[in-house]
């Protein structure tokens, strides 16, 4: 694989240059991760320009990562929120995730529960398990939307079978405290013992307690 990299990314570049917005995806990583052609930041966010403004979703959230970050550019939350709205109206669920964040901490816009709510929802449908967990936390402390337990219980639930451990902890002390469903200790310690298997302390001290 690694032989035949340089040409890959000769082709990707041919393709790239006639427009094609995938082709220039996998030539800016190509440049990220010095596959093929020398390492450079400066390419790679040249190629991912290129296929943002060609309408890729994943450049626009990856430039908006970058921008979010001050990755290979200057810092600025307003083209960070710019690109995630590119890459999220047209259904890129991390991108969503990421206007979640941005409404609920008030980084570059107004602080906004109902928004960070409904970017949440919006992600959280498409099955991103962050999303799911940041949406059912939402409903069981009403914030942005009216306090549900048995929602909250529902999008928990979603999130920790995909693996979250912050969801399996909360799952754990829902049932351990009968939040959405009647108290139930043997569930509430099979889903702390899901996240503290995988070295989340408080679900670690939660069962020690």
């Amino acid at each position: 694989m690694e032989r035949n990299a340089p040409e890959a990314a000769r082709l990707y570049q041919l393709a790239a240059e006639k427009g094609v917005d995938t082709a220039a995806v996998r030539l800016a990583e190509c440049y990220l991760k010095g596959r093929g052609v020398s390492k450079s930041v400066d390419e790679a966010i040249k190629w991912y320009k290129a296929a943002a403004k060609l309408g890729n979703s994943s450049a626009q959230y990856y430039l908006g990562d970058c921008y979010a970050k001050g990755n290979g550019v200057t810092q600025s939350a307003a083209d960070a929120l710019s690109w995630y709205k590119k890459a999220a109206v047209q259904g890129h669920g991390d991108a969503q995730l990421a206007l979640g964040m941005i409404y609920e901490n008030g980084d570059g816009v107004q602080k906004s529960d109902e928004n960070a709510a409904r970017w949440y929802l919006i992600s959280a449908e498409q099955g991103n398990r962050v999303a799911q967990r940041k949406l059912a936390t939402c409903y069981a402390e009403g914030r942005g939307v009216e306090k549900n337990s048995a929602l909250a219980l529902e999008w928990y639930h979603k999130s920790a079978k995909k693996g979250d451990i912050e969801a399996q902890n909360y799952l754990g002390s829902c049932y351990e405290n009968g939040l959405g469903a009647s108290k139930d200790l043997h569930l509430a310690v099979i889903w702390y013992q899901k996240a503290a298997i995988k070295g989340h302390t408080e679900a670690q001290y939660n069962l020690g307690t």
